[in-house]
C-alpha cells in the first residue's frame, strides 16, 4: 500500500497492493497501523457511507466546522469519480488550492482527506459507488458547503465522461445555492488553519 501526499497537506492518495488469481482480486483497502504511520495519528472510524451516482453528477464542495472536522477516507468500489480536496483553511498556505486523484475499479485507489479540507466529486459513470470512512457523525447543524463550480476555485471538472460520452453536470439544491469561497469567507464559515492543525496536533499527528 502506497502513500502520497497531495499538494493540498493533510490529504493523501492511497494505492494498494492488488492480488489477482483467476477467481478474482483481493487487496487491503485500508490497514490501520499503516494508515496510522503515514498520516501521524490513526483515523478514529465513527461513521460508513456509501453513495451512488449516476455519469454527471457533481456533489460538494462539503466542509465540517472544525473542531471536530470531518476526516474522510474515501473509494470507489464500483465505476469511476474524480475525487477533489480543497484547502479551505483560512490562513493556509496553499489556501484556495485543490488536488484530485481518479478513484475508479481498476487502480482501486483511495484518498484520505484531512480535517477541515473541502471534498468534492464528479461521477464519471452511471452508477459509479463511493464509500467513506469518516473521523465523525453527520453534524447538519456543522456541515457547510461551496460551490463546485466557483471560478475562484477553478477546478478543472472532467467533460466527457469513462466511456467518452459529454457530461452534464447535476448539482443538488444545497450545492447550487451554495456560496463561492470568497462569499463563505466573508459569511465566517471557513475553518481556520490555526484550528485544523490544533485539533490535528491533538489527535497526535504532524500539523499541517
Amino acid at each position: 500500500m502506497q502513500y502520497r501526499e497531495l499538494k493540498v497537506p493533510g490529504a493523501w492518495e492511497i494505492t494498494p497492493q492488488q492480488y489477482g488469481d483467476p477467481r478474482g482480486v483481493f487487496l487491503e483497502w485500508f490497514k490501520g497501523s499503516v494508515f496510522a504511520e503515514h498520516v501521524g495519528h490513526p483515523l478514529d472510524l465513527v461513521q460508513a457511507n456509501m453513495s451512488v451516482s449516476a455519469a454527471g453528477v457533481l456533489r460538494g464542495i462539503h466542509f465540517a466546522d472544525v473542531p471536530p472536522g470531518q476526516a474522510k477516507y474515501v473509494v470507489c468500489p464500483k465505476g469511476a469519480v474524480l475525487d477533489v480536496v480543497v484547502d479551505i483553511r483560512v490562513g493556509s498556505p496553499t489556501f484556495g488550492q485543490w488536488d484530485s486523484v481518479l478513484l475508479d475499479d481498476v487502480a482501486r485507489r483511495g484518498i484520505y482527506l484531512g480535517e477541515g479540507l473541502g471534498h468534492a466529486f464528479l461521477s464519471l459513470e452511471d452508477d459509479s459507488t463511493v464509500m467513506y470512512l469518516c473521523s465523525t457523525g453527520y453534524n447538519p447543524g456543522g456541515e457547510h458547503g461551496i460551490h463546485p463550480l466557483d471560478p475562484e476555485v477553478g477546478i478543472e471538472w472532467p467533460t466527457v465522461g469513462r466511456d467518452g460520452t459529454p457530461l452534464t453536470y447535476t448539482l443538488s439544491d444545497k450545492d447550487t445555492a451554495a456560496p463561492t469561497l470568497s462569499e463563505a469567507r466573508e459569511q465566517g464559515l471557513l475553518p481556520t488553519h490555526e484550528a485544523g492543525a490544533a485539533y490535528v496536533a491533538s489527535l497526535g499527528g504532524a500539523t499541517p
